[in-house]
């Protein structure tokens, strides 16, 4: 990386991001961004940071990751702004291609961003949407944004080991399955066990196949797991990402794995997000230039989701 970095972080808001959501009633709705930059600003967290907008991303970028057909779907879907782009979760809404393709461009910047040495790190608070898959939407994510930045860093970067980390209560399906087989994906996910849980899956056994066996580190946590069972597992976990020695890390830091989320069971306090990010701001300097990139995910309690992104948006401003 030429020359000395601008920023230490790179923080992406605006409303263009703020447009992802499936209204009022339901659990991904509208006022999960404002949320977020309201308990930031109100800590003095915007201070000291590079606040940049919003960028919306092209088909051909969407498709680094996704299927044509997918994202054609999802243009019909979006004009005709009614129905469902998956088995029920996820509604269409007029505009929800462009707000789709907002979250996938900001996500491609803060990328662009930090490979090019204008900041260490970034963090997109409405980014993570995990559950995406190549050929469908699912789970309240229309497209898979880490997906595309993981193939992007492949692609356009020359990037091999490149680590995607998950902290959310739901299991990062989408990221596992698409890579289960790629032996420089190296996957760490923290998540409630799927025998409780949607999407059901993420057991340990699942540790990645063929050339991939061992890359993956799948960890189910019972209903109810609190900071200090996440402090023993996340032991393990940084173990296994220090040995990878990755080039990059994404840090998939979903909220809804908190004390009194409205539709997962886990007990995790702020504490726990704000170890994560400390323990891989530390991995990043060691291993990969100070490169991290985090992605706000899940959450779906407005305080918790903005406490939990302001301690790991405090942690990685840390010079």
């Amino acid at each position: 990386m030429a020359g000395r970095a601008v920023s230490q972080l790179c923080l992406y808001t605006g409303p263009e991001l703020a447009r992802y959501a499936f209204g009022g009633e339901h659990p991904f709705g509208p006022m999960r961004h404002d949320a977020f930059v309201s308990g930031l600003e109100r800590l003095g967290l915007d201070r000291g940071v590079c606040r940049c907008p919003p960028v919306q991303a092209s088909q051909d970028e969407i498709e680094r990751f996704h299927t044509h057909a997918h994202v054609e779907q999802v243009r019909r879907r979006s004009q005709a702004g009614t129905g469902f782009l998956d088995q029920g979760d996820t509604p269409a809404f007029p505009g929800v291609y462009e707000a789709a393709a907002a979250v996938v461009g900001t996500v491609l910047e803060a990328v662009d961003a930090i490979m090019g040495g204008r900041c260490r790190r970034a963090f997109v608070p409405i980014a993570g949407l995990h559950h995406a898959r190549r050929d469908g939407a699912a789970g309240f994510c229309v497209f898979n944004d880490c997906g595309v930045a993981i193939s992007t860093l492949r692609q356009f970067h020359g990037l091999s080991r490149i680590a995607y980390v998950d902290i959310d209560a739901h299991h990062g399906d989408g990221v596992f399955y698409a890579f289960e087989a790629d032996p420089w994906l190296i996957f760490v996910d923290l998540h409630q066990d799927g025998h409780t849980l949607y999407p059901g899956t993420g057991s340990a056994t699942e540790t990645g196949v063929g050339a991939a066996r061992g890359t993956k580190l799948n960890i189910p946590m019972p209903p109810g797991a609190d900071d200090a069972m996440f402090a023993r597992e996340w032991a393990r976990a940084e173990e296994f990402l220090r040995q990878a020695e990755p080039d990059f890390i994404l840090l998939q830091c979903g909220a809804d794995s908190l004390a009194g989320d409205p539709i997962t069971q886990m007990a995790y306090t702020p504490a726990a997000h704000r170890r994560a990010a400390r323990s891989l701001c530390a991995l990043a300097d060691e291993y990969a230039n100070g490169r991290l990139l985090g992605l706000g995910g899940g959450g779906y309690h407005l305080g918790n989701l903005a406490a939990a992104w302001c301690a790991v948006v405090e942690e990685m401003s840390r010079a």
